[in-house]
């Protein structure tokens, strides 16, 4: 049975609002505090931004804000758009090898020209706090210690922290990328959560059928407004990760004001799961530090 929060908001359809600001902020000051009680280590974030493209600009700054927040490190590494992939690995490389930085993230994507692959190749386990290169999803698919990938985490983490059940229900996860799709598959299919998991895409051939009888719907496809209210039955959990830009500025995957007359608990986009990648980046970075010294978290 799902249980929800005493503190938590309804939409004007009464489904509950899952509040991924409000989320993200409690983890962050829960994280400041573990960091208080072992004597505030210095724990560093390194985030390599290539080129000036303005929303990744935007979104770099905010990680590093967060992290101070968090009573974490922040170092930046701005790098020109017109950079040589050798040179940029190179200043990956400095990072890896620099004792004093505990996670790297390398904003992507990168610039036309530049291959992703052998720059996040060259992130160990314990410093991949983004969870994307095959050495951390091995670890994943085989349930083994590395980070997860930060926006599956934060789905993981709104449905624990709104009291969502997933033990024994269906799950549909819409998008198949390595960044959200399939490792939100392996989380929520994982001992432990224990969900019946179908991963749809954006060429699956019946989708409402696929998802009409599903108690969670995860919808990341990048795909504006896909996931309509036939696509949801009374009572289901919808949570929004897509993203896309239009002429009205950012929409998700879900058609909110038509889902959320239907749904028991939904998120908003923005303002849902994108503030939980930044915490769970936070806490990757913090279980990081540990990884890496051999210690037990607070």
């Amino acid at each position: 049975m799902t249980t929800t929060p005493t503190t938590a908001t309804r939409t004007d359809g009464g489904a509950v609002f899952m509040n991924g600001n409000a989320l993200r902020d409690e983890i962050l000051a829960e994280l400041k505090a573990k960091i208080d009680a072992e004597g505030n280590p210095e724990i560093c974030l390194a985030t390599v931004l290539v080129g000036d493209d303005k929303p990744s600009q935007i979104y770099v700054k905010s990680k590093g804000k967060k992290a101070l927040e968090a009573g974490l490190q922040s170092r930046h590494v701005g790098l020109p758009g017109d950079i040589a992939q050798a040179d940029l690995e190179a200043e990956v490389q400095a990072l890896v090898d620099d004792p004093t930085v505990h996670g790297i993230l390398v904003q992507l994507p990168l610039p036309d020209g530049l291959d992703a692959e052998p720059v996040l190749d060259l992130l160990p386990p314990e410093k991949d706090v983004d969870g994307l290169n095959e050495r951390s999803m091995g670890r994943l698919v085989r349930g083994k210690a590395g980070h997860v990938p930060c926006t599956p985490r934060g789905v993981m983490r709104l449905l624990e922290r709104y009291g969502i059940e997933t033990s024994g229900k269906k799950a549909v996860v819409i998008g198949r990328s390595t960044l959200v799709g399939l490792p939100q598959v392996l989380l929520l299919g994982r001992k432990g959560a224990d969900a019946t998991v179908t991963l749809a895409h954006s060429r699956t051939a019946d989708l409402v059928e696929t998802c009409k009888d599903a108690d969670i719907i995860i919808g990341a496809a990048g795909i504006a407004h896909l996931i309509k209210a036939e696509h949801v039955k009374e009572g289901a959990t919808v949570i929004d990760v897509g993203v896309s830009r239009t002429a009205d500025g950012i929409v998700g995957d879900v058609d909110f004001d038509a889902v959320q007359a239907k749904a028991a608990a939904i998120t908003p986009m923005p303002g849902g799961t994108g503030p939980m990648t930044i915490a769970c980046l936070m806490e990757n970075t913090y279980d990081a530090y540990h990884m890496i010294n051999g210690t037990t978290p607070a």
